[in-house]
């Protein structure tokens, strides 16, 4: 006879009932919570633009609900069938809501909340960021909510069949950085932009970058002016391609001067200027001497003789200099025009560093401290003893142990580097100088920044802010925009402009609701996750997290987002993606934007981005899985 075994209502019903009231408990104080924060925030909330009103509300919720550990909570609900609240960023209060009344209905309660309410909150907030997505960005495919866009090289400006083949391949956002190039190039690049959307019968809008303040590397003093003409050489040694010098009349000056002929093979050619009358005699396989300057004969022989000037080639490396003779038949002439070499500062693990405010060029001198000055001396005076500083996109990290004034007055910080490649690792001048603890004060746009937004609010879409670090920059922003409207021949278009904040910092995503409760004071509103300087600053061990993060904290308030950074890179500049970049693709493209840099391959990488935005858009939809049909997992027999 089999033994009687308990049944699960007879164990296990009065546990499920406690834990039931307990999560009961839990929600309402969770739901009162918002209530609290709402209240508390209300004038935040109210300053909002009209169409940011119920986004606004909704972020103050989202941010609340994250102050919380809910993990118990989700585990809870989730034991019962009911919301894991693991996609709450549209609605937070309506899911909540959602969550109560499932509870009531297990516990045989009636029902707190109207389903209409619950289930209203979910449509509409989808549709508000859809409707923003729309306005900021254009419209997007039916099939996808992604739209793809694309860094403008400065030839775009010229070559109105490149801008073609862009928007060809799916280009839906034209990028311009404000930082290269100027207002006539920039003119040209829109032009051509408005051609090919009008000749597509597409509507592809203008984002352009405000730079802000760039806290970089000073200058190094150059070292000698010494060339090399350099072979490739195979594995075995044997010669693959040989060494090239390009040779040009000296009595040109430097802006008529015959640039280096393009598409040769193998190391980069060495222009040389040379006396004309020596220059003139030499013919196709003529045979050139020199004493380099390690003074080692070297031959070249000529292989072309062109308008603009002679190409000739060698078989062994050659470190030229201006002052070496070149010798044909007995005729000598004298190099120049060899530019100085570049010098930069070999740093290891534990070597000290000086980081001054002194604009005077480094020397580097052996067996003394190096020092580097820094184009913003105003962060150098906020740079504390403590604080991380990092060089050349983090490269080169250190940390301040110091703080000095020079004997000529100059502020000084006394860094130790704590990360450098094993063999050492070259710092070059005007390199990036991030400061990741460092409260630096400046104004979040430069004079050159507040000239070029004026141009992008006469003929651009879009301005791409950077240096946003907290709410008082974003207040500065509007308020210079509101300034520019008042000074504009039409203000209604200003005021329109599309911002797009800049996360890129860490106080920016510290300040992430701050910052965004205040852009949404503006009516047509996005942010960029700017990934690579937030890599920088975050440290790499923290970027598998907090660009989902700010991704939701953006959902939450309806805001959309661009992706920035690396997408499709290796495509774009090789011509072949890497496997992880294409699954890193599509974790982009729940964006309502991707960002592609320039590259060789661009036109591939757009095209690529756009069939995975096609079939992605049919199966996710921010952070939601959409379940389509998949076809490959069909019986043979259907």
């Amino acid at each position: 006879m089999g033994r009687n075994y308990p049944t699960n209502s007879s164990v296990r019903r009065p546990t499920v009932d406690i834990r039931l009231h307990e999560l009961i408990t839990e929600v309402d104080n969770l739901i009162e919570a918002l209530g609290t924060v709402e209240r508390r925030q209300a004038g935040a909330i109210s300053a909002a633009a009209d169409n940011h009103r119920s986004g606004a509300a909704n972020l103050v919720h989202y941010a609340e609900l994250r102050q919380h550990d809910v993990r118990a909570v989700q585990g809870g609900l989730a034991s019962i069938g009911a919301t894991r609240l693991s996609t709450a960023e549209p609605a937070v209060l309506a899911r909540l809501q959602a969550a109560r009344n499932v509870l009531s209905a297990y516990a045989g309660e009636e029902l707190k909340y109207t389903g209409v309410q619950v289930r209203n909150a979910f449509a509409l907030a989808d549709d508000i960021l859809e409707d923003h997505a729309a306005i900021l960005f254009g419209e997007s495919s039916e099939e996808t909510h992604s739209r793809i866009m694309v860094t403008l090289p400065t030839e775009a400006g010229e070559d109105l069949g490149m801008v073609r083949d862009f928007a060809r391949a799916g280009m839906e956002l034209a990028r311009i950085n404000c930082a290269h190039d100027g207002p006539q190039v920039w003119e040209r690049m829109i032009a051509n932009v408005h051609t090919a959307a009008r000749e597509l019968d597409r509507e592809i809008k203008v984002a352009m970058d405000l730079a802000g303040p760039k806290v970089r590397t000073g200058q190094i003093a150059p070292g000698p002016a010494v060339g090399r003409a350099r072979v490739t050489r195979t594995s075995t040694g044997r010669v693959l391609t040989p060494a090239k010098i390009w040779l040009t009349p000296a009595d040109l000056d430097e802006e008529n001067t015959p640039p280096v002929p393009t598409g040769l093979p193998g190391r980069p050619t060495l222009p040389l200027r040379v006396d004309r009358d020596w220059l003139e005699k030499l013919t196709v396989d003529s045979e050139i001497t020199l004493y380099d300057n390690r003074d080692a004969k070297r031959r070249f022989t000529v292989t072309s003789i062109r308008d603009e000037g002679v190409l000739a080639e060698g078989q062994r490396n050659a470190y030229i200099a201006n002052t070496t003779f070149l010798e044909h038949d007995w005729e000598r002439t004298r190099v120049s025009g060899v530019p100085p070499t570049e010098q930069r500062l070999r740093l290891h693990a534990g070597d000290r560093l000086i980081l001054t405010d002194d604009q005077t060029p480094a020397e580097p001198s052996p067996g003394q401290t190096p020092r580097i000055g820094c184009t913003l001396p105003e962060a150098v005076a906020a740079i504390e003893v403590g604080q991380r500083v990092l060089f050349d996109d983090g490269a080169i990290a250190a940390r301040a142990v110091d703080k000095q004034r020079s004997d000529d007055g100059h502020a000084e910080i006394w860094l130790e580097i704590t990360r450098a490649r094993p063999e050492g690792t070259n710092l070059a001048a005007y390199k990036g100088i991030n400061l990741p603890e460092t409260v630096l004060p400046l104004p979040s746009l430069t004079e050159e920044d507040i000239e070029a937004f004026r141009f992008v609010a006469a003929h651009g879409d879009i301005a791409n802010v950077s240096f946003i670090r907290d709410a008082g920059d974003v207040a500065f922003l509007l308020d210079t925009l509101e300034q520019i409207a008042q000074e504009s021949p039409d203000p209604e278009r200003v005021r329109s402009l599309g911002l797009v904040l800049k996360i890129e910092t860490i106080p920016a995503y510290e300040n992430l609701r701050d910052v965004l409760l205040e852009g949404m004071r503006h009516p047509n509103l996005g942010i960029m996750i700017a990934r690579g300087d937030l890599a920088v600053e975050l440290g790499f061990e923290r970027m598998a997290e907090v660009p989902r993060l700010i991704s939701q904290m953006a959902e939450a308030a309806h805001v959309p987002v661009v992706m920035a950074t690396q997408v499709l890179e290796n495509l774009a500049k090789s011509g072949l993606p890497s496997r992880a970049e294409i699954t890193d693709a599509g974790y982009a493209l729940r964006a309502e934007a991707v960002m592609l840099n320039k590259g060789p391959h661009i036109t591939d990488a757009i095209r690529i981005l756009h069939t995975l935005s096609l079939k992605l858009g049919r199966s996710q939809r921010k952070n939601r899985q959409l379940l389509r049909r998949i076809g490959s997992w069909v019986d043979d027999d259907e």
